[in-house]
């Protein structure tokens, strides 16, 4: 570019006079300046240089020299080719500038989600390990997600599902006296062999065969009452976190499942027996309320209000 550019100049200067020689200085020293800078630009660019630059898109034309004084045409050209050309550098310059803080932005915030992220995987760490294995572990707080559908109308509880007296004896022998159901469904056996197990306060005994429903048969109407009744056996058996756990993966996993609306208020309960801040607590009966609202009994509504109302939730 610059032989090509003196070259030009020398050309247009032969046998000029002392103002059109002052003229083409000033001319050869824009375009010094520009070499410099577009050579600064070329290293921004093609940082590991091999022979990498621009070509300039000036290419020689006929010789145009004229005996004598420089003509006043062609030095007009040259000065608005070489503005032109200033103005892409400059352009350019700025385009460079802005990339570079964009770059910036983009790794300060990718800098800011690793640390949240590794805070999070550390903090579940630390909780899993403070766990006995094959216990899930237990939470802190419970988010609230959005459901995209409403659940369907619940059908009501099959007959088989009433309470069973506390047999007496040796444990063995109470869990001998639940009889277990036979109609061939391995889910429904299941589930109601651990609902008569729950209803005599087997609850132990109770959760192993809801486990198995709520994992082997995860498709079946019935798990979500297996998980939703998992819940309560580890409620009523005086363990609110782990039944916290239960309730919310039911809801989470199976929002439209039958039990869903029951595991929301459940939740809540568990949430308050573990003495937790009550704005997580409102925001569990809100999320039941706007959610299952149509749905609930007459005597978990009034139960809902009564959960509000010793939250003090707005």
């Amino acid at each position: 570019m610059r032989i090509f550019l003196a070259a030009l100049l020398a050309t247009a200067a032969f046998g000029a006079s002392g103002a059109a020689q002052a003229q083409t200085t000033a001319i050869e020293g824009r375009v010094d300046r520009l070499e410099r800078e577009m050579r600064a630009v070329q290293r921004k660019v093609f940082p590991g240089g091999a022979g990498q630059t621009i070509e300039p898109q000036i290419t020689p034309e006929a010789d145009t020299r004229i005996p004598g004084a420089p003509s006043t045409s062609l030095m007009t050209d040259l000065t608005q080719r070489v503005a032109a050309v200033e103005s892409q550098l400059t352009s350019l310059t700025g385009q460079i500038e802005q990339n570079q803080y964009r770059l910036r932005q983009l790794e300060d915030a990718f800098n800011a989600y690793k640390r949240s992220t590794d805070a999070r995987l550390k903090a579940l760490e630390e909780t899993a390990s403070a766990v006995p294995a094959g216990r899930p572990p237990v939470i802190d707080a419970v988010p609230i997600i959005d459901v995209p559908t409403r659940p369907g109308t619940r059908p009501p509880a099959p007959a088989a599902e009433v309470n069973t007296p506390k047999p007496t004896g040796t444990r063995a022998q109470q869990v001998a006296a639940i009889e277990k159901p036979a109609s061939g469904d391995a889910a429904e056996d299941g589930y109601l062999y651990g609902y008569r197990l729950w209803s005599a306060k087997l609850y132990p005994e109770a959760r192993r065969e809801l486990e198995v429903v709520a994992t082997k048969y995860p498709s079946h109407r019935r798990a979500s009452y297996a998980q939703n009744l998992l819940g309560r056996a580890y409620l009523d058996a005086g363990a609110p976190s782990l039944a916290a756990v239960a309730f919310y993966e039911n809801y989470k996993k199976n929002p439209n499942g039958e039990r869903a609306a029951d595991s929301l208020y459940y939740l809540a309960q568990a949430l308050t027996k573990l003495k937790k801040p009550a704005p997580e607590i409102c925001k569990v009966y809100t999320e039941l309320t706007q959610l299952y609202g149509e749905r609930l009994s007459a005597e978990m509504k009034t139960g809902v209000e009564q959960g509000r109302a010793a939250q003090k939730c707005k």
